[in-house]
């Protein structure tokens, strides 16, 4: 396992981190789940990311039992606030920050959260309440680092020109082969901010994995054919040229003797504001077959390749 320099800060973090949206959301087992957690500490995989919104805090609940014993300064925890977690509770409020923080490092089992983001851009709250509050965390201890995502580029310049507040120093947004909207704007802005990406759905939602075939239906034991799994799938990923396009790059993983999968996260991972990439595993050996990605570099022929074959597929506006 590789690891990167997580933005301005002292946090070095695994080219691949474990995520928990949807399967220790409710869609795995607990005990399946922790089994998945550990194989990713034992492969060197050394970010978790997480947030209360997950399961209304089952997966950070969930994240604590498996955590539950392991040294607290052999990995890097991240979690988010935004999403409201009761009718009345949510948002980036300073009131909100602080509670929400208190609940989330008492499901997690711990004392402070390596990295705090915020899960979305609250344009009900004073940016400046909510850089307060959480300038506040850090100086308390309880917070390493601060982070966003989702944002956009004007989010971010509006939190950039603010000053007197902690700093920023990583960004989650979606990006893959396949949505690429993050290259435009985001990453240059966060590059020459010190802030780094730590992207989620690398795979396309598991499109990237080439298991979805043009005019099939979807394997019974995939995400899209789960009505709780797939609610968040995203429609374009399911269009025929899209998913024609996806088996047409398999040749070229196979040339260079990695799966699609493989290729696809070290495809994300050759963009060095990238500093890591978040997978989703319901089966330790997804985790293990994933992490061979790290430290794949890619060579110009190759991407090549790849691009000639992603110009045949419109990116999503």
């Amino acid at each position: 396992m590789q690891y990167r320099q997580l933005g301005n800060s002292d946090l070095k973090v695994s080219e691949l981190a474990l995520g928990s949206w949807l399967t220790y959301a409710g869609g795995v087992e607990t005990e399946q789940a922790i089994t998945c957690v550990r194989q990713a500490l034992d492969l060197g995989i050394n970010f978790i990311d997480t947030a209360n919104i997950y399961g209304k805090g089952a997966a950070e609940t969930v994240l604590g039992k498996a955590l539950s014993g392991v040294a607290r300064d052999s990995y890097v925890l991240t979690t988010k606030v935004f999403y409201p977690m009761t009718e009345t509770d949510r948002g980036l409020s300073r009131a909100q920050i602080f509670k929400q923080l208190e609940a989330s490092l008492q499901r997690l089992g711990t004392d402070y959260i390596d990295l705090y983001q915020c899960h979305e851009f609250d344009p009900q709250t004073p940016l400046e309440e909510t850089m307060e509050a959480l300038t506040e965390l850090v100086k308390s201890g309880k917070v390493r680092y601060i982070g966003f995502s989702n944002w956009s580029a004007d989010n971010i310049r509006t939190a950039l020109a603010l000053t007197g507040f902690e700093r920023f120093v990583s960004s989650q947004p979606q990006y893959s082969m396949l949505w690429r909207k993050a290259e435009s704007e985001i990453i240059p802005l966060c590059r020459a901010n010190g802030i780094s990406q730590m992207v989620w759905s690398p795979l396309a939602q598991g499109v990237l994995t080439g298991k979805y075939l043009p005019g099939a239906a979807p394997p019974a034991d995939s995400r899209l054919a789960s009505e709780a799994m797939s609610t968040f799938f995203r429609p374009y990923f399911r269009n025929e040229d899209v998913l024609q396009a996806v088996q047409d790059l398999k040749p070229i993983a196979a040339e260079i003797g990695l799966s699609l999968a493989q290729m696809a996260l070290a495809w994300v991972l050759r963009e060095s504001n990238v500093a890591t990439a978040i997978i989703g595993a319901s089966r330790p050996e997804q985790v293990v077959h994933n992490a061979a990605a790290s430290g794949v570099k890619l060579t110009a022929e190759t991407l090549a390749a790849i691009e000639r074959v992603l110009e045949s597929v419109e990116q999503p506006a």
